[in-house]
């Protein structure tokens, strides 16, 4: 059994990954505050059943597979994440509908858990590298 077959670790990683991506979008509504006819877009947060794999349908597309032993692995290629569709309350005249303040506090809360989320996992390594006696 590999590492990365642990449903732990999975759930960290893919935390981990929706973590990144809702920063990317966040960082694009933060930059577009002031472009005529924008609408800020957020992720809906991954749902995990109790076995700690996606609940279905909330992640959306399905992973890639490996046919050959020559083939790369591709990390994360597989993984989607949903979008939040609800807009905001304020729209300005020129139609853009960023709230500056509102999605510094969403940037700062994501970054929060992310690190939270990041030490989780680098713990989780480290319990396992002690359980197997390489620390």
């Amino acid at each position: 059994m590999s590492i990365n077959d642990l449903p732990a670790l999975s759930v960290l990683r893919t935390k981990m990954q929706w973590h990144q991506e809702r920063q990317r979008i966040l960082s694009e509504n933060v930059s577009n505050s002031d472009s005529p006819n924008f609408k800020p877009r957020d992720l809906v947060e991954p749902k995990f059943d109790t076995t700690g794999a996606t609940a279905a349908g909330s992640a959306g597309s399905l992973a890639m597979q490996r046919t050959s032993s020559g083939h790369i692995s591709a990390l994360g290629a597989g993984q989607s994440f949903a979008e939040n569709r609800r807009t905001g309350f304020e729209t300005r005249p020129a139609g853009n509908a960023v709230n500056l303040e509102d999605e510094m506090l969403k940037v700062s809360a994501n970054q929060m858990d992310y690190a939270a989320v990041t030490s989780l996992y680098s713990k989780s390594l480290h319990l396992l590298k002690v359980a197997i006696g390489k620390a």
